[in-house]
């Protein structure tokens, strides 16, 4: 069996960087992965603006240590500048973001000045060239915004939108076909009959890969038929640039997913040192990769968080940032074999000292779906480990899209 980090490794060989691009409008590019870094074509500040509401002056004015005043001669508003050239012994009122006009470099709070009707009176303690933005102080035309590849968020939004950027090049979303596979599945909404359970995995499937760049087909319940699962996977191929099955990648005499594989395409591996999700097949069928995780649900959500989704982020051309790790003292005994890498589900804490703390969230077996949906954290144990102690440092690795604390 692979470990873990030898299977990402043959992963990430096997696969070739997607290359095809789309442009879309920056309202549109929210998550995408940006394809080509971005530069500034425009200054930001465009022009010399206030960061203060309050007077703009020259600091060939100020005498220092000694009070003095200035003609107020105009306004400059945001949006409304000031049109005019400021002389010597003048002044302007001006608002936080509008334009400093020619011949004023300063800008003094409106709660450090007096007014006496066109007479603005500077205390003796006036500071000369605060608080004026300059031009490119945030963005200097040309420079570098943002390094492609790179998930685009919120704040980056912001950033090209300040830039005058309307538009971004993107990398096409990933095709994605999934499937169960299994005569004892059961479409939700039909009474179970005897050895019949619901088919769970397509719904956890569909929220793991619920990402604005994958477009995602769900092929349903594929029944275990040697002859119709080939079929599927034959045309799956055609259309998709990646096809995750659960269920049928074990030795059992129903699981014919690695023969399959074999017949129509390639097997590069398809055991993994870990627990849950041991069963798991990697491998090609032409261009088309193939992810055959196992059929235990729990089994399901860790092989694809640990391996589905790093290899999905390369693809793309990303980096995997989904878990953050941690270590924390264990305040359960945990049981474990040496052998396989284990994700233990737990319930991650911290006190008010900022120390953290993680118990078991429950039983671990990987049918049991309670207990992942009670843990924010998966507790990492590894190959060698044979069990932990009440009151031993685990790793921890916190959960996507979990609440905590």
């Amino acid at each position: 069996m692979l470990s873990i980090e030898d299977a990402l490794g043959r992963i990430k060989k096997a696969i070739t960087m997607s290359k095809t691009s789309e442009t879309v409008t920056l309202k549109n590019a929210l998550g995408r992965i940006l394809s080509e870094s971005a530069y500034a074509p425009i200054n930001s500040p465009y022009e010399r603006n206030a960061a203060m509401d309050g007077y703009a002056f020259s600091s060939s004015d100020v005498t220092i240590g000694r009070a003095f005043s200035l003609s107020l001669i105009g306004a400059s508003w945001a949006g409304r500048p000031f049109d005019g050239l400021l002389q010597a012994g003048q002044c302007i009122r001006i608002f936080t973001g509008a334009v400093v006009p020619a011949g004023a470099d300063s800008v003094i709070m409106q709660e450090q000045v007096e007014c006496d009707g066109q007479y603005i009176y500077f205390p003796v303690d006036t500071v000369a060239g605060e608080h004026v933005r300059a031009v490119g102080e945030d963005i200097q035309q040309g420079s570098l915004l943002i390094v492609a590849p790179k998930k685009i968020n919120a704040i980056d939004l912001g950033l090209l939108a300040s830039a005058g950027i309307s538009e971004v090049t993107v990398k096409r979303p990933i095709k994605v076909a999934f499937f169960s596979t299994g005569d004892e599945l059961t479409e939700l909404g039909k009474p179970l009959s005897s050895g019949q359970i619901y088919d769970s995995n397509r719904y956890a499937l569909h929220g793991l890969l619920n990402d604005i760049n994958y477009t995602v087909t769900d092929m349903g319940v594929i029944r275990d038929d040697k002859k119709l699962l080939e079929e599927n996977f034959i045309e799956a191929s055609k259309n998709n640039d990646v096809i995750i099955t659960t269920g049928g990648a074990s030795v059992g005499e129903a699981d014919y997913v690695k023969e399959i594989l074999n017949k129509c395409g390639e097997v590069d591996f398809w055991k993994i040192a870990i627990k849950p999700g041991k069963p798991l097949a990697f491998g090609k069928i032409g261009d088309c990769i193939f992810f055959g995780l196992p059929g235990n649900p729990v089994a399901v959500i860790v092989t694809f968080q640990y391996i589905v989704s790093p290899a999905l982020n390369y693809l793309l051309g990303t980096k995997q940032t989904n878990s953050v790790k941690l270590t924390a003292t264990c305040t359960s005994t945990l049981k474990k074999a040496c052998g396989r890498q284990e994700y233990q589900r737990g319930i991650l804490t911290q006190d008010d000292a900022g120390n953290y703390f993680v118990s078991s969230s429950g039983k671990q077996g990987s049918n049991i779906m309670k207990s992942l949906s009670q843990a924010n954290c998966y507790i990492v144990l590894p190959v060698a480990c044979e069990g932990i102690q009440t009151g031993e440092r685990v790793f921890v690795d916190l959960i996507p899209s979990t609440e905590w604390l």
